[in-house]
């Protein structure tokens, strides 16, 4: 494999963010180069993608809806997708990019993405031929393999896994390996001193896959990237924003787009609706959406007034509002709603949590009944704090 951006997963996410932003990055000279694609699993529908990926010719990705109170409807190609291969079958092929042309990796590898595999153990994991189970161990084999070729070359890399400060938790991970399973110490400070984790956040809603490839997807698109000195990016892209304040994008994110799907979600779940309803359907209830309005303008935008953001709050909230119209779209809220005991724990917990630290701090008084009443059933430690 000859591609400067090794990627480890092949979500219609990535298809319509990354890659597609790569893509078009190619087409201005404004992109390090390619992509070679890795899929972890052996999962069918995985293994039919990466089939279609690999015959090089490009794949749809549809966009629909209303941005700035406009309509779009346009299919564009991605294209920056070189190679594809699997990684039990062609293990020597990514160890061998790894350890040659690689610069970028990439990864978005589920909500499960990170956890570990018995099955792996140091002796295995550094042997060449083994095939580590689990994603971090891959990882840290491919990089092991790297230091041992060519400790000196520049790697940035960047998880865009929905996990907060991905790359910090994604580094602690591999490192926290490493050291159990008694690895060199120069491996480790190159893990730690040498490679570059970015820190990031991915936001736009891919709705539908197209098969075998490719992806509906809204217009709205962002992915915000913490800045570090010898980060290297994978292109110059309009929807990619440098920040050295990742963490309010962060919070915009969460507490306001997917805080409101889950509350939606809650909505769903509490009364029973329609078991198709989308988002758009659920957004055309004026009860309804009068109590997610509610919720944005009562419950959430005033921790944002008393972090001194309101006025972005505010204009982030109405972005998220057109994308909740967005018509075209088929976000089903039933699969919004998997997981939802978790998502209630990630998405409105910690903003409980720091309504009630502002109030210790500031003296404000942020009244949130209604998110306050979507987790009451959590457990007790969840909420202890945040009466």
């Amino acid at each position: 494999m000859t591609q400067p951006i090794l990627q480890f997963g092949t979500s219609r996410f990535l298809q319509a963010h990354v890659d597609l932003f790569i893509s078009q990055a190619l087409e201005s000279g404004n992109a390090l180069g390619g992509i070679a694609v890795v899929q972890t699993t052996d999962s069918a529908d995985s293994a039919a993608r990466i089939t279609a990926l690999a015959s090089g010719r490009g794949y749809p990705v549809r966009i629909r809806g209303r941005l700035r109170g406009e309509t779009v409807d346009e299919t564009l190609t991605g294209s920056a997708i070189r190679q594809a291969v699997q990684a039990r079958t062609d293990w020597a092929r990514i160890r061998e990019a790894v350890c040659g042309p690689v610069q970028i990796i990439v990864s978005n590898t589920g909500d499960r993405g990170y956890e570990l595999d018995e099955r792996d153990e140091a002796g295995r994991v550094t042997a060449p031929a083994y095939v580590p189970h689990s994603f971090p161990a891959k990882l840290l084999a491919l990089l092991y393999a790297r230091w041992q070729t060519q400790p000196g070359a520049p790697l940035s890399l960047f998880p865009c896994e929905l996990i907060e400060r991905n790359g910090d938790t994604l580094r602690a991970i591999l490192v926290r390996l490493a050291s159990q399973w008694q690895l060199s110490g120069d491996f480790v400070r190159y893990l730690s001193e040498h490679c570059v984790w970015a820190n990031s956040l991915v936001d736009r809603i891919v709705s539908e896959a197209i098969v075998p490839v490719g992806a509906v997807a809204e217009p709205y698109s962002l992915w915000a990237i913490e800045a570090q000195p010898q980060l290297r990016m994978p292109c110059v892209h309009p929807s990619i924003v440098l920040t050295d304040d990742l963490k309010h994008f962060e919070q915009l994110k969460l507490f306001v787009l997917n805080l409101g799907h889950t509350y939606l979600a809650e909505c769903w779940l509490r009364d029973a609706r329609a078991p198709d309803e989308t988002v758009c359907h659920a957004m055309m209830d004026d009860a309804l959406r009068a109590e997610l309005e509610a919720v944005w303008m009562d419950e959430v935008i005033p921790v944002f007034e008393a972090l001194g953001k309101r006025d972005e709050a505010l204009a982030y909230r109405d972005e998220v509002r057109e994308r909740f119209l967005n018509p075209f779209l088929h976000h089903r809220i039933a699969d919004i709603a998997q997981n939802h005991a978790q998502k209630k724990q990630r998405r409105i917990v910690p903003l409980l949590r720091l309504a009630a630290s502002l109030t210790q701090r500031a003296g404000v008084c942020i009244d949130q009944v209604r998110l306050k009443s979507a987790v009451q059933c959590l457990a007790p430690s969840a909420t202890d704090d945040q009466a």
